[in-house]
């Protein structure tokens, strides 16, 4: 039996046209409206015209790549490598290439599963889901559902700097490996005789936040100090700016700043020297990441070297077949200590 838009309308009360506005994302609609819509798409299985069974082994030439913000290099530099990896993979079904469509989800939950329906519905080929993944229990467990229907209808799944999904390994996962990352950064400061060392973190519900932070603590421990000052905001230059200042007033001793990325570092390098104070003679800061623009900032920043372009293209070919899946289907990426001129020996240290 044939699922049609009416069907969903139906079972989520609401009318056609807000099921077409939720599919399409073209008109604003309330959150909890959304969802109910999305769960009756989910309970009906409703992603065509045409028999469920007929469309089990049917893909497009579709390819879709969710990043959280495209404007971010970070996830810029990764929807571009992919891109253009499947733009030189295998061929479409007709003999072309396959169509890469990035996907911005703005970090939002909602947004996230809205887009993951939408290419449900246009059989993609493939899903790249890139950065890390939000921190809670009912968005995990309806992106792992939605994953599911998706690999059930022959999408594969690529996750891009992102966990696995547990007991998943149809799904390939490249991981970064952000807690080894941070606790070399975290290292490097320690032997250079920094002891107060503060650190502006990430939003405290993504899991690259949580990794980096337990990077940079394990290596506090081991070194038998205790756990810094912290502050959390989004990854971007005004949250670095605004945390450093905190940071500074909770210990006006501060030594070091340890950024959630390099795009943060900006901004507390910004507000050091609004402060008056001096990198790194009076204070040294690490970024995360290296983005293009860290070994051109004055002074060039420490930082862990993610290599972003070559993952993405990576997960490129893995979407379109290029190249096989790791064994067991989780890949983890290293990261490079990169070691520059915003890091140097505190003053007090002899």
């Amino acid at each position: 039996m044939t699922v049609t838009l009416s069907d969903v309308a139906a079972r989520a009360q609401v009318s056609p046209a807000t099921v077409s506005r939720v599919l399409n994302g073209n008109y604003p609609v309330a959150a909890s409206t959304r969802e109910r819509v999305l769960r009756a798409v989910d309970e009906l299985d409703y992603v065509l015209n045409g028999p469920a069974s007929s469309l089990a082994a049917a893909t497009s030439d579709l390819v879709g790549v969710l990043v959280n913000d495209i404007a971010d290099p970070f996830f810029g530099i990764m929807a571009g490598a992919a891109q253009n990896a499947i733009g030189e993979g295998a061929p479409g079904r007709a003999g072309g290439e396959k169509l890469a469509v990035v996907c911005n989800t703005g970090g939002s939950p909602e947004r996230e599963l809205t887009y993951l329906t939408l290419l449900q519905r246009q059989r993609a080929a493939a899903v790249i889901l890139t950065g890390g993944s939000l921190e809670d229990p009912d968005h995990v467990a309806a992106v792992s559902a939605k994953l599911a229907k998706l690999t059930d209808a022959g999408t594969k799944i690529v996750l891009c700097g992102r966990p696995p999904v547990a007991g998943d390994a149809s799904v390939a996962a490249l991981t970064f490996d952000n807690r080894a990352g941070a606790r070399r950064l975290t290292e490097h400061l320690l032997s250079l005789g920094h002891r107060r060392i503060g650190y502006v973190a990430g939003p405290a519900d993504r899991t690259t936040t949580r990794h980096r932070l337990e990077g940079h603590r394990d290596a506090l421990a081991a070194a038998g100090l205790p756990d810094g000052p912290t502050v959390h905001g989004p990854y971007d230059r005004r949250s670095g700016y605004d945390a450093t200042l905190e940071l500074l007033r909770r210990d006006p001793g501060l030594t070091a700043i340890l950024a959630a990325n390099d795009t943060v570092a900006l901004g507390a390098c910004a507000a050091l020297r609004d402060r008056g104070l001096r990198i790194p003679e009076d204070v040294s800061v690490a970024g995360f990441d290296d983005l293009p623009f860290s070994i051109d900032a004055v002074p060039a920043l420490t930082t862990v070297r993610l290599p972003l372009h070559e993952a993405g293209a990576r997960a490129g070919r893995l979407a379109v077949g290029t190249e096989e899946p790791p064994p067991g289907g989780v890949t983890t990426i290293p990261a490079e200590l990169l070691v520059r001129e915003s890091t140097a020996r505190p003053r007090t240290a002899g």
